[in-house]
Formats: structure tokens, C-alpha cells, sequence
């Protein structure tokens, strides 16, 4: 039996009903499948059965890699890669679906390369992905909320997301300490057009400040700037979390205006 790497965050999804669930979830019969993270190809074999046009697989792990192109031969294409290297905008010649078992030390930083590297048109159609339950609460939280930040502030720009379920750690091998959650990404049709370096530093000025009032964040940024305020009817007794997305993008929107 293969071991699973600490090293690499490796948990194998082995539940079948989960395993089933996740395949359901959207009909991928004649589309192309990105796969990251397959590990010993419990998913795979369920994207498989579906009859995708064509399934590309990312794993890592070099033993991993050699296991799955000897289980499924042609029937599959094997990328031995680290997938935070690989520009998919360019690989992929169409749009893909993918479904991913992140690795939960990289997750939010797979998700964050996806989200900021779309320009115009998105390379995939759909995600399905798995987080360790307490990120997924932060990529899904809504304003006025305590999980409410950054990383749900950069997620939600482009991409509407929905919940599907959480996952016991006894579906998984070897068993994680903690719960997952399952979220289904799909593209918004239209999104702010910002700079994303931008947008990462006004929301990481005002949540630097989290429990204080905006006013200390805002003018640190647009140096009490009273005509924006008025614009966006800004109210800098309130806290970070109490602005909503939009109220950010625009944000960041007028933070590129000021600097021409």
C-alpha cells in the first residue's frame, strides 16, 4: 500500500458514497477533466466511469504519478507536476472541469493562483474542490460575519460559490484531524476589473485592522479622502467586516484612480 506524504498534505478520499457524490455533482460525460491531487485514483476511477471527452491528472508525487499510468494506461493523462507551476490558461485548449482534493497546506494558495490569473476568459468551467472545513468557512463567509476577510473577499470576485457538503475525517486515508468541506466554483459573468496586487493590499491594510474602526485603515490608504467616502457612503465608525464585497472592489478601484 502506498504511504501517504506528510510532506505533501496527502489525505485519500476512500469513501465511496462521498466519492460517488462528488462525481454527481455536475455531468462531465464528453468534457475535459482536470484532476489535481489524484493520489491512488479513487476519484479517478469515478470520473471515469462518467465517460469524460478526455481526463488529465496532476500529481506531485513521482511514485504516485507511476502508480496511476500503470492503473489506468491510456485512459488517462498523467502531468508529474507541481501544479502551482503550470499555467492551465495556456495547457488547456479548452475549457476544462475540475475537481480537486487539495493538499491542505497549498490549498488557499492553489485557489488564489486560479482566481488571479484570469484576465478576461476562464480556462475552466467549473471547480469542485475540497478544504479543510475551516478555509472553506473563509472562502464562503459573507460580509458582517466573523470568517468574513480577505481570502472570501478575493474568492467571491470572480466566482460564485456554493456549498455542498462537509466531510467526516473517517471518509478519508490516513484519517485528518479535522473536517472538510466541499465547495462548487463556477465563473461570474461579470467581475470588477481591478488589479489584483491591488486589491491585496487594501484588504490586507483594513484587515490589519480588523476590531478597529475603518477610519485608521482608510486614511492610512486614501489619506481621509472626504470625496470617496461620500461616493461609496463609507461609514468609518464601522469595522472591516461590516463592508460588503463590492464595497472593496470599488475600493480598490479608486485607490488605482488616485495613483493615475
Amino acid at each position: 500500500m502506498i504511504k501517504a506524504k506528510k510532506s505533501l498534505g496527502q489525505n485519500f478520499l476512500i469513501d465511496k458514497n462521498i466519492l460517488k457524490k462528488i462525481v454527481n455533482i455536475t455531468n462531465i460525460k464528453n468534457k475535459t477533466i482536470l484532476e489535481v491531487g489524484p493520489g491512488t485514483g479513487n476519484l479517478t476511477s469515478f470520473i471515469l466511469d462518467q465517460k469524460p471527452k478526455k481526463l488529465f491528472v496532476v500529481e506531485k508525487d513521482k511514485m504516485l504519478s507511476e502508480q496511476l499510468n500503470n492503473t489506468f494506461n491510456n485512459r488517462i493523462s498523467v502531468i508529474n507536476e507541481d501544479i502551482l507551476s503550470i499555467d492551465e490558461s495556456s495547457f488547456f485548449k479548452e475549457k476544462v472541469t475540475v475537481f480537486g482534493n487539495l493538499p491542505y497546506n497549498i490549498s488557499t494558495e492553489i485557489l488564489c493562483k486560479w482566481i488571479v490569473g484570469i484576465k478576461e476568459k476562464f480556462w475552466f468551467d467549473e471547480l469542485i474542490l475540497m478544504f479543510q472545513k475551516e478555509v472553506a468557512e473563509r472562502i464562503i463567509a459573507d460580509f458582517n460575519t466573523s470568517n468574513y476577510g480577505r481570502l472570501s473577499i478575493l474568492s467571491n470576485w470572480k466566482l460564485i460559490i456554493k456549498k455542498i457538503c462537509d466531510i467526516k475525517p473517517e471518509s478519508f486515508f490516513p484519517k485528518p484531524k479535522i473536517d472538510s468541506s466541499l465547495l462548487f466554483f463556477t465563473p461570474k459573468k461579470k467581475f470588477f476589473k481591478l488589479n489584483p496586487e491591488n486589491l491585496e493590499k487594501i484588504t490586507r491594510i483594513f484587515f490589519n485592522h480588523r476590531r478597529k474602526m475603518l477610519k485608521k485603515p482608510y486614511n492610512q490608504v486614501f489619506n481621509g479622502n472626504k470625496n470617496i467616502i461620500d461616493k461609496l457612503k463609507i461609514n468609518l465608525n464601522l469595522r472591516p467586516q461590516n463592508l460588503d464585497f463590492e464595497t472593496y472592489y470599488k475600493l480598490t478601484i479608486e485607490y488605482e484612480n488616485l495613483r493615475g
